[in-house]
């Protein structure tokens, strides 16, 4: 299997309320920081890795004592580090209050305390885009496609994901009051809060199709997400064919998407990433668990891991992608933990698919275009379907010719 490069785990994320992307550093216990030295340090760790080494056309190092005078507490470090950072003009290197840090640090270890939904931000929407099976989300009635307008009655509308997470959150036993509009209908839910174990894969064979297998991907997050589909991998080795629903997922761990795509390619290039530092390339193994067709369902929320993933299944000629255009995120961040439990994303490189394609603001084109979601599961059995049949005939062939 694959090793990384670099230390601590590296993360692609599309932004959500349970998954972004996450670097992390060992604490440094037993420190107080001087509030400047928490914002000199996000300043410094941006100028060694970030991998725009113009930093978007700006002189970094005008922002290295711009605040020295103004800073008097970890308040005002946090304020101003946000501002930093949103010079870069790069949506995805931001800072992280302690909170928000500890939230991701939870999903990777597959736990957290929540609701147990993803969001994204739609036309300045805050649109539920999955809700976790028997999480209080899903058990008090809230569905994919709900549009959250309030959360304990302060309106939510504009709010980006982040913003919504901050409202949602609290101790485990806690309630909280979501309203949401459906349809055209407004709907209030009183939900208690809970910790969740974050499953990241369920498998199934198709009702219609026993000799096929589906494995749904939810997430990249988890510390547990390459093993888990490991399992599923096994648990479904006697099937025909497989589909793997890579649709809503929007990232996580680099390191999972690089184990997931080592145990189905035979050889190859998984993916390459160019930073300040350099390329990397990592192949495969060829050491693959399964050998049988696949079909990879994608859609615009599949996002960067689940992009990895697709573009070198894609570009390996090892499955057919079957969908939309996916979202477009070919970046990669760290987390990096600051003095007193904050954390800074940092994008440190770009990676390009396996044909060398870079799919950053484009996105993995899928082999066949199908925008229905319904029509997608469809078309991805009547490809597998067909595709089995022409392998077994072929197979007949040559035993008839030996």
């Amino acid at each position: 299997m694959f090793s990384m490069k670099r230390t601590g785990s590296c993360v692609v994320a599309f932004l959500s309320l349970l998954c972004t992307t996450v670097y992390l550093q060992p604490a440094q216990g037993g420190y107080k920081p001087h509030p400047r030295d928490i914002y000199h340090k996000a300043w410094e760790l941006v100028r060694d890795t970030y991998y725009d080494s113009s930093f978007n056309g700006q002189n970094w190092a005008s922002w290295e004592h711009k605040y020295d005078n103004d800073i008097k507490t970890v308040a005002d470090a946090h304020k101003d580090i946000k501002v930093m950072l949103e010079s870069l003009r790069d949506p995805y290197t931001r800072f992280l209050d302690p909170q928000s840090f500890k939230d991701e640090s939870d999903a990777i270890n597959a736990k957290i305390v929540g609701i147990g939904i993803n969001l994204v931000q739609k036309d300045g929407r805050l649109v539920v885009t999955k809700t976790i099976d028997n999480s209080p989300a899903q058990n008090a009635g809230m569905h994919p496609k709900d549009e959250i307008v309030s959360i304990d009655g302060h309106n939510s509308v504009g709010y980006t994901p982040e913003q919504a997470a901050e409202r949602i959150r609290g101790r485990a036993g806690t309630a909280v009051q979501i309203a949401v509009k459906r349809g055209d209908s407004e709907q209030k839910f009183d939900i208690t809060r809970a910790e969740i174990t974050i499953h990241a894969v369920s498998y199934h064979l198709d009702k219609n199709a026993p000799n096929i297998g589906v494995i749904q991907l939810s997430t990249f997050i988890s510390n547990d997400a390459a093993r888990e589909f490991k399992v599923a991998l096994e648990k479904l080795s006697r099937t025909d064919g497989l589909v793997i629903d890579l649709r809503d997922n929007p990232g996580g761990l680099l390191s999972n998407s690089l184990e997931i795509a080592d145990m189905l390619l035979d050889g190859g290039v998984i993916v390459s990433t160019a930073g300040r530092a350099g390329r990397s390339v990592d192949t495969a193994s060829g050491n693959p668990v399964t050998h049988q067709p696949i079909a990879v369902l994608v859609d615009d929320e599949s996002a960067s891991a689940s992009e990895i993933l697709a573009g070198a299944l894609k570009d390996n000629h090892r499955a057919t992608i079957i969908g939309t255009h996916t979202y477009g995120k070919g970046l990669v961040q760290e987390i990096n933990h600051l003095p007193g439990g904050a954390a800074v994303h940092i994008t440190v490189s770009k990676y390009l698919t396996p044909s060398g394609a870079d799919i950053n603001k484009v996105g993995v084109q899928p082999d066949i275009q199908v925008s229905d979601h319904e029509q997608q599961d469809n078309v991805a059995m009547t490809f597998l379907k067909e595709k089995i049949a022409t392998l077994k005939a072929q197979n007949q062939i040559s035993l008839s010719h030996n």
